[in-house]
């Protein structure tokens, strides 16, 4: 299915997005793998229960037999009978900067993935698919990162104490000030965890009887920080205006639950690409609605700050739109800027008051002031305050890769998800099978992908996630490319049902 919208009210370019449904033969054959996997997991519990199989798995204690029970003995059930199987596809550690390519530490399990051993040898040269280094900024060249080192030297490691009591630094001020100059706002405040800018703001701003309207496909960070606000939570379908806007209209007419109070504030709770589905916010609709019902928008641009925009400053300047459209403006620094940490800007009276009333302000420790110069370096060269126009190359090659690189999946016959603007590309595996093999066969040819499968996808979206970066060469889009054509014909994983260009040559032209 291709959503395609041009509306000359609110969009100045055409909206597409590609979430295309698999025949459903796929949705059967991925039914059954699950349900085999599940009949075996219980024959394989049953054999566990009675000896016959050996208990690997953490366990109670025989003493502990009559206490609560501290693992949850079916929680656990798909960790234990289908993750395991597949295990060796994560937490693989790396020995070297995670630029465009990287190395591994090779390892091997002798009891099927229960514990894994290390045989000493490397794997060099990997390419990296799955790492957010959209603009190319996770780096360790020597010259670029001189300024860093200076930084290092002077301030130390770690700040040891929080913003409100020793740990505000002039390097903090400095980064502020120029993150505000940069997403052109009033104010803005830093914090040293990108997970926690959400987690601990969010119930600063909103508490008892104020309502959150929040998409059903946002981050953990904004689910938390919903949940640890108080707030009334109400879910609205993925980028859907018209569930949102019935929503909004239910809270104007009805108001709070039983006492049908108004409520005190309703905040909409939204990302700028969602980093599962690769799909951008249809930002002027939404910010369209919270004007006409008078709600507060508060924007995730975790994953597209430096990584969509003519200048690489976001979807506010996707959508050509204003940054005092959004209410707040939050976004992280661990992406785009290959550093750690996030911010909130807007309003300086936003800002002054999360100084005084963020968790993270009183009780996180403040940023390392050398991760703050290593930001201010990455950002002052998207600026062109550097001198040079490296950082505007780097936004227009992080462009032309993932215009290539989804555009060639196309034509492949692949299903992809998302908007034709963002550099996170999920293809869709869809069988559990077909996830750990798809993950092994990519590292033999020496390309590290990343791969996503339930719970922490729907069932029957399984799927493999590539992160496009502006440091990745054609050769190596390339080499990806290869490697994918062939292997989607050895697992017959092109489901896409739409004809390929017939004219690929225009496309090169």
């Amino acid at each position: 299915q291709k959503n395609g919208i041009s509306n000359g009210t609110l969009y100045k370019k055409t909206f597409i997005e590609h979430f295309e449904q698999a025949p459903m033969y796929v949705a059967v054959f991925t039914f059954v793998g699950f349900a085999v996997g599940t009949i075996f997991g219980y024959l394989r519990d049953f054999m566990r229960a009675w000896g016959l199989e050996k208990r690997n798995i953490a366990a109670e204690r025989e003493q502990q037999k009559d206490f609560v029970p501290l693992y949850q003995d079916f929680e656990n059930f798909y960790t234990r009978n289908l993750y395991l199987r597949i295990r060796d596809n994560w937490n693989r550690p790396i020995c070297s900067v995670p630029g465009p390519q990287f190395d591994l530490m090779e390892r091997v399990t002798d009891d099927y993935n229960w514990t894994f051993r290390f045989t000493g040898r490397t794997i060099r040269n990997v390419i990296n698919m799955g790492s957010y280094n959209y603009l190319g900024f996770a780096e360790t060249d020597v010259n670029a990162l001189k300024t860093v080192t200076i930084e290092l030297k002077k301030y130390g490691t770690g700040v040891c104490s929080t913003r409100q009591e020793m740990g505000t630094l002039d390097k903090h001020v400095e980064l502020e000030k120029l993150v505000a100059k940069f997403l052109g706002v009033e104010d803005a405040m830093v914090f040293g965890m990108g997970f926690a800018t959400n987690s601990m703001n969010i119930p600063a701003l909103v508490g008892k009887g104020c309502l959150i309207l929040s998409d059903e496909l946002n981050h953990t960070s904004l689910v938390l920080g919903a949940r640890l606000s108080g707030a009334t939570i109400r879910i609205f379908k993925h980028n859907n205006m018209q569930s949102l806007e019935k929503l909004l209209r239910d809270a104007i007419i009805h108001g709070q639950p039983r006492t049908h109070r108004a409520w005190r504030k309703i905040i909409i709770l939204v990302e700028g690409i969602y980093s599962m589905e690769g799909s951008i916010v249809r930002l002027p609709e939404i910010v369209s609605l919270k004007n006409k019902y008078k709600a507060y928008l508060y924007l995730d641009e975790a994953h597209s700050i430096g990584a969509v925009g003519a200048t690489g400053r976001g979807v506010v300047e996707y959508f050509g739109m204003s940054p005092d459209d959004v209410d707040v403006l939050m976004g992280t620094f661990t992406k785009s800027f290959g550093a750690a940490g996030g911010y909130i800007a807007g309003k300086k009276g936003l800002v002054d008051f999360l100084r005084t009333h963020s968790h993270s302000a009183v009780y996180a420790t403040s940023m390392c002031p050398a991760v703050a110069e290593q930001i201010i370096r990455a950002m002052k060269c998207l600026m062109g305050l550097d001198g040079t126009t490296q950082g505007l190359q780097r936004v227009r090659q992080l462009e032309k890769n993932t215009r290539y690189f989804r555009r060639k999946l196309h034509e492949m016959g692949f299903i992809i998800y998302g908007n034709d603007d963002s550099p996170v590309v999920p293809l869709l595996l869809y069988m559990p099978g077909k996830i750990g093999a798809f993950a092994r066969r990519m590292l033999e040819k020496n390309i590290g992908v990343v791969v996503v499968g339930f719970p922490a996808t729907p069932i029957t979206e399984s799927r493999a996630r590539f992160c496009v970066s502006a440091a990745h060469t054609r050769e190596m889009l390339d080499t990806v490319l290869n490697a994918l054509d062939e292997l989607g014909d050895f697992l017959h994983l092109k489901y896409s049902r739409y004809s390929k260009s017939s004219h690929p040559e225009l496309y090169e032209e």
